[in-house]
């Protein structure tokens, strides 16, 4: 063999040696990213695939992860971030327990519920299933502790608090659409719950469980808890409240269990409240829960059904098929009531259409009179 051929062949392998060399660089590099990636998911050090879904307002696949993959908060750090505790940092009781406001030493602003308890496993399984649970209109469970007697839920922290506390005050005003959509908003938190195999009833579903954001995105609270109040205790949870307007009179008539109707039934006592504008167990004249349903047919030939700093923010169409709604969702007997995703397609049309006479008309209503909104 010549010497020139020699030498071609020489370079030609030459090249092949280098250009293996850099293959192998690349496929080394892809294998310790991709590892790194698996290390960082299971560590909890960067945003897992679930996570990244939630974030952009999506569904999860509705599969309890491993219990590692929740968050563990210490006694400490929570008890450091509530100052011990302190009364100054409570904002409020619930189903769960306490809620205080804490402030992470991350900076991270969330809401804490603590009830005493003993260690169990069941309790952890639980959170795990509740975790992956997440939407857009849902309050976000970020962890849990369970420590010297606490069982504890550490939840993101809502700045504007219960829609209770922007309906109920004299001299706050949200106007019909602001309504509408905080309405919507909570309706499909609720229907995201009722769509999952199987679905969860949230069972205590009520207007201070309505959170809003700083940009007065709904919210629905306490997704579940009723869930993982019934796995730890055997009596099931109690709530303090002798009389509550918003549980459905059917459940525990006759044998009767909670089911999606009764949710519906709550979300119907909801949206009366944001018509009135004030706490439905404080309606004038009202005897039960029973009666309220027949309390609200009875009251809408009266001009001072509608809240009155709705004024001049609504259409007529638009209100009277809010109200039609209400009184489909509390109708008896139970299944009579619409679905939530049959719910959230209709405040949508309600919506839709309440913008489109505003913005073509302009945001007025003549004053209502009695009869007005009365149904043929």
């Amino acid at each position: 063999m010549s010497k020139p051929s020699i030498t071609i062949i020489g370079g030609a392998a030459g090249a092949i040696a280098v250009i293996a060399m850099v293959i192998g660089i690349v496929w080394f590099c892809k294998f310790q990213c991709k590892k790194l990636s698996n290390r960082n998911s299971e560590t909890g050090s960067s945003n897992p695939p679930a996570l990244v879904e939630w974030n952009r307002g999506g569904t999860s696949s509705g599969t309890a992860p491993p219990p590692y993959r929740v968050r563990q908060f210490t006694l400490d750090e929570l008890g450091e971030a509530t100052k011990q505790f302190n009364e100054s940092n409570l904002i409020g009781y619930g189903s769960f327990g306490t809620v205080y406001q804490g402030l992470l030493r991350d900076g991270t602003v969330v809401a804490i519920k603590r009830r005493a308890g003993p260690p169990q496993q069941e309790f952890v399984t639980e959170v795990a299933y509740l975790w992956e649970i997440q939407h857009r209109n849902l309050v976000t469970l970020l962890g849990y502790c369970q420590e010297s007697g606490s069982q504890i839920l550490v939840y993101e922290y809502l700045p504007n608090g219960s829609v209770c506390n922007h309906l109920y005050g004299p001299s706050t005003k949200l106007e019909f659409k602001k309504r509408l959509s905080i309405a919507l908003g909570a309706a499909k938190g609720l229907c995201h719950l009722h769509g999952l195999k199987p679905p969860i009833i949230h069972k205590n579903f009520k207007t201070a469980n309505v959170l809003v954001d700083e940009n007065f995105i709904a919210k629905v609270a306490d997704a579940g808890v009723s869930r993982l109040l019934e796995k730890i205790e055997e009596a099931g949870p109690s709530y303090t409240s002798s009389v509550n307007v918003f549980q459905d009179p059917e459940v525990g008539a006759s044998g009767s269990t909670a089911s999606e109707m009764t949710d519906v039934y709550s979300f119907g006592v909801f949206l009366l409240e944001l018509v009135t504008g004030h706490e439905a167990l404080h309606n004038e004249n009202l005897g039960s829960s029973e009666s309220l349903f027949q309390w609200v047919e009875s009251r809408l030939s009266v001009n001072n059904f509608v809240d009155r700093r709705l004024v001049g923010s609504f259409t007529t169409e638009g209100m009277r098929d809010f109200i039609r709604l209400i009184l489909q969702c509390m109708s008896f007997p139970g299944r009579r009531r619409p679905k939530m995703e049959t719910v959230v397609l209709e405040l949508e049309r309600i919506q839709e259409r309440e913008m489109a006479l505003t913005t073509v008309m302009g945001e007025s209503t003549a004053t209502i009179t009695p009869g007005s909104l009365l149904f043929t």
